[in-house]
């Protein structure tokens, strides 16, 4: 029969396992000699002391990892093997740790009982609660012994030293990869399995990475948070702003073997190689086209696609990015593109284009 605590009502098959969850009600009496951390549970105690003693004799067979207890090494195997035994009784989430899981419990249940002084927030576990505190009082207790960064949590530390030990004890079971973060190992194995479990809600498209999700959306909202400091362009992306920085500083690192030509981009490269080979390896899956580059192809597939982009001031929807673009700029009156002998404005660089023919006739 069940034995349930006073406490917190918590039930457990045993009197001897309810004996030792009642001292984290009551007390710790197992205090460590070598500092001062206490512990309610005798193994608890013993695992600690291994830390000051430096006995790790739990190790890792699939990496050089050495852990400090039988539960911790249980616990790091499952980083491989990708193991989550306890599941959610009111969701289909697993988890590889329990005490995870009675985290996550609490978001159904609503038992949210530690509660910060300083603001608000309500955490699910105490643990939760203390890492919480440290975004108020800036405390970054874990110290890198490598060089002078400090973390608020132990984990991130670990994270952080991997950078200077290149160890990577993630392995993908798919491949022969390895990788020194689990998120970015999960991330990875996407590529695998197929799984984009991060949707659009303005249209169906879907995402492995939720970056690439949060990049996507500046199609719909138009954000364009990445400036040039030369000239009025704004981009998307930090890497399409790193590229055309090139165009005003005259770098041209690529160079044709085939002719004397120089480019600032490697991809501009590229396309121009294809005029010497005339190779055009991106074929439409959906007509008989081809294309010399993977950016034309894609733009090309729109056309078979329904118009998916939707004007968010208007009813308007479109199936070219750069059309949006162009569109919500007659809702701003934004234009960017200035001629540099008169001072006419252009909404679009075509126009611009046009414009600057007036003035070589007038010459």
């Amino acid at each position: 029969m069940p034995v349930r605590c006073d406490v917190c009502h918590k039930e457990f098959p045993s009197r001897s396992e309810h004996d030792k969850h009642a001292r984290t009600h009551t007390g710790k009496p197992f205090e460590c000699t070598s500092c001062d951390k206490k512990y309610a549970k005798r193994d608890s105690l013993r695992n600690h002391l291994r830390t000051h003693t430096g006995d790790r004799s739990f190790e890792c067979t699939l990496c050089d990892k050495v852990c400090t207890s039988s539960w911790a090494l249980r616990c790091h195997v499952r980083t491989h093997t990708g193991e989550k035994p306890f599941e959610c009784t009111f969701c289909d989430k697993k988890f590889a740790q329990r005490g995870s899981l009675s985290d996550h419990l609490r978001t159904h249940t609503g038992d949210r009982t530690y509660e910060c002084t300083l603001c608000d927030k309500v955490c699910a576990s105490s643990s939760s609660l203390r890492y919480h505190l440290r975004t108020h009082t800036g405390e970054k207790p874990f110290e890198c012994t490598f060089c002078d960064k400090k973390f608020s949590q132990n984990f991130v530390l670990r994270s952080h030293l991997r950078t200077h030990t290149g160890e990577k004890p993630f392995g993908c079971t798919f491949c022969d990869k390895k990788f020194a973060q689990s998120c970015t190992l999960r991330e990875h194995l996407r590529t695998h399995t197929g799984e984009t479990p991060y949707e659009c809600t303005l249209c169906d498209k879907k995402f492995k990475q939720a970056k690439r999700l949060r990049i996507h959306l500046r199609i719909h909202t138009g954000d364009m948070p990445f400036d040039c400091t030369f000239c009025p362009k704004k981009f998307r992306h930090a890497s399409s702003l790193r590229s055309h920085l090139q165009t005003h500083t005259g770098d041209k690192r690529f160079e044709c073997t085939l002719c004397d030509k120089k480019f600032t981009l490697n991809s501009q490269l590229r396309v121009h190689t294809a005029s010497h080979t005339g190779e055009k390896p991106y074929g439409c899956t959906m007509c008989d086209k081809k294309f010399s580059q993977s950016g034309l192809l894609k733009y090309h597939q729109q056309t078979h696609t329904e118009k998916s982009l939707e004007c968010t001031l208007c009813c308007k929807k479109f199936r070219h990015t750069a059309s949006l673009r162009s569109h919500l700029k007659t809702h701003t009156g934004e234009k960017p593109f200035e001629c540099t002998l008169c001072n006419m404005k252009f909404v679009r660089p075509a126009h611009l284009k046009t414009h600057l023919k007036t003035h070589t006739t007038e010459l």
